[in-house]
């Protein structure tokens, strides 16, 4: 299948396919989707860092996306 035929069809995918793709070019790209173009500060970088090992060390206090979708929504007031 040609590059041309590959984006072609991306569209036609569901969301969580797409998603799939993403993280798999990731894999390949070692993670640094980032790195030419670092939007993220050090700071930004550091808290979400500490964000990540508060929530490995409790993971129980995550909230589902359809809730959290559901109170911002909420929040506001769609």
């Amino acid at each position: 299948m040609s590059k041309a035929e590959i984006l072609a069809e991306i569209p036609k995918l569901t969301r969580q396919e797409r998603e799939e793709i993403y993280l798999k070019l990731a894999e390949f790209d070692d993670d640094k989707w980032l790195d030419a173009d670092d939007p993220l500060s050090e700071a930004d970088k550091a808290l979400i860092a500490t964000r990540i090992k508060a929530h490995e060390k409790n993971p129980q206090t995550a909230v589902p996306w359809e809730e959290f979708d559901a109170q911002l929504k909420r929040r506001l007031g769609e």
